[in-house]
């Protein structure tokens, strides 16, 4: 797999921004991860799916999970070319119809890897395992493109969970910088402060 391509890939398609942006946590960070520009360009998104299935293949899981909205379709290309069936959670449970949270054919106890865009803090991720969990599903493992090193990897570690990732923001920032694709200033902004806001 060439992580460097991949890299030069987001950054060429816009997933990659830098600027002054408010994330999900609440903080302002100069850099901005966007992967759900990646469904207008399949080919990076297979790209995405085949180093994702690159590094699962040593896991064992019986059900995938995508994760609403932007891991949906990484999930399902991974679904489609691993033959592994795929469910996902609703944001919000129907109102109608079967009312269910949880769309998809799967069996209590069934192992489950969760595919998912990012990850900044572990908070979310153990939010969007409970749904699962609930249903009487294992979830042990979860799988990100991105890994912004704010200590995510860390905190799901300590509730037992592994967190498998293709890019660390390091090796993002490096790329970017060595290829002449940010200024140094952007690269020094960025690594002040993904350093200053670990948890």
């Amino acid at each position: 797999m060439d992580k460097k391509q991949l890299i030069l890939d987001l950054h060429r398609i816009g997933a990659v921004k830098f600027g002054q942006f408010i994330l999900k946590s609440g903080m302002s960070s100069p850099i901005y991860i966007d992967l759900r520009v990646t469904v207008s360009y399949p080919e990076v998104l297979e790209k995405i799916a085949l180093t994702m299935m690159e590094k699962m293949k040593d896991l064992k899981c019986d059900i995938i999970a995508g994760i609403p909205y932007t891991a949906l379709p990484i999930a399902t290309v991974i679904s489609i070319k691993t033959k592994t069936p795929m469910i996902y959670a609703r944001k919000e449970t129907k109102e109608y119809g079967t009312k269910k949270q949880i769309e998809g054919v799967f069996k209590k106890g069934d192992k489950c890897l969760i595919v998912d865009d990012l990850i900044t803090t572990g908070e979310s991720k153990f939010e969007t395992a409970k749904p699962f969990q609930k249903i009487g599903l294992i979830i042990k493992d979860f799988i990100v493109l991105v890994d912004r090193e704010q200590g995510g990897k860390e905190q799901l570690q300590t509730k037992g969970y592994n967190l498998y990732s293709i890019i660390t923001i390091s090796e993002l920032l490096d790329v970017l910088k060595k290829e002449g694709k940010i200024t140094q200033e952007q690269f020094l902004k960025t690594k002040k402060f993904i350093e200053e806001n670990k948890i």
